[in-house]
């Protein structure tokens, strides 16, 4: 399948900013599972872009925009060809053993009502544990504000999705198994009314190799999931993180749109 994406995020400031610095985590690599056609990144402003990879061998842009800057556009858009096998995601970048996301973070904590979720630490018990979150919390697509810890996430009535990966990599942590977090985009709803949004999940590592599950769906992530950064919690893949040099208030508008054709 292909996925094209086209992802606009708007940044309006109540008064001009001297400086902005962003690290940018928007752009998918190749992997057995997907091979990125094109794919670009657009500033609206005079600025500079830098590539380079982060630490867990994501792929990066650093942005430095100098003022005065009172908007900024980043236009996001590509393609990427998406194939669905049961094997284990292959051909990424490992700077670490897989053993590194058995460690637990403060986003990753697990408690009494995490732990309980199931038991194993297979194949088999990953998906379970992904179909157990699905079934335990209604899903709610709507971003919360800020990145919440694992055990916190748990106590609400409702989720998204980022709440749902970081559940899943407590729990199976908890069993000693090596998880982390995923960043990208996924096609969500039915086959007539299909939308989009940026999407997390995880990925555990067993049976000798990394396999990917989405909680939110409540089984293995497919072909419509473009991966594009990995972490331990969702802090460290976050898509845009950075700093601004100057006063005033910061307003934030995203548009995400994502089609798919059948190859």
């Amino acid at each position: 399948m292909r996925l094209t994406v086209h992802h606009e995020t708007r940044y309006r400031f109540t008064e001009p900013q001297a400086r902005i610095v962003q690290l940018l985590r928007l752009f998918p690599a190749d992997t057995s599972h997907q091979t990125v056609v094109n794919w670009r990144i657009d500033v609206d402003c005079d600025a500079r872009l830098r590539e380079g990879f982060d630490g867990y061998g994501n792929v990066t842009r650093m942005l430095y925009a100098e003022g005065p800057v009172d908007a900024l556009v980043l236009t996001v858009s590509g393609e990427a060809l998406l194939t669905e096998t049961d094997g284990p995601i292959e051909g990424t970048d490992e700077p670490f053993p897989p053993d590194l996301f058995r460690r637990v973070t403060s986003l990753t904590r697990a408690d009494a009502l995490i732990k309980g979720l199931g038991q194993g630490d297979d194949l088999a018990a990953m998906t379970a544990l992904a179909r157990a979150i699905h079934a335990r919390w209604p899903l709610d697509r709507r971003p919360t504000p800020t990145i919440r810890p694992a055990i916190e996430a748990a106590s609400a009535a409702r989720l998204a999705p980022r709440d749902m990966a970081q559940i899943f990599i407590a729990a199976a942590r908890a069993r000693g198994v090596p998880a982390r977090y995923v960043s990208g985009y996924s096609l969500s709803g039915d086959d007539e009314r299909r939308t989009a949004a940026p999407h997390a999940w995880a990925e555990a590592y067993v049976s000798g190799g990394w396999y990917a599950f989405d909680p939110a769906t409540g089984g293995r992530s497919g072909l419509d999931h473009i991966r594009v950064a990995v972490a331990l919690d969702a802090a460290g893949a976050a898509p845009i993180a950075g700093v601004r040099m100057g006063a005033g208030e910061e307003e934030l508008d995203v548009d995400v749109r994502v089609g798919s054709e059948v190859e």
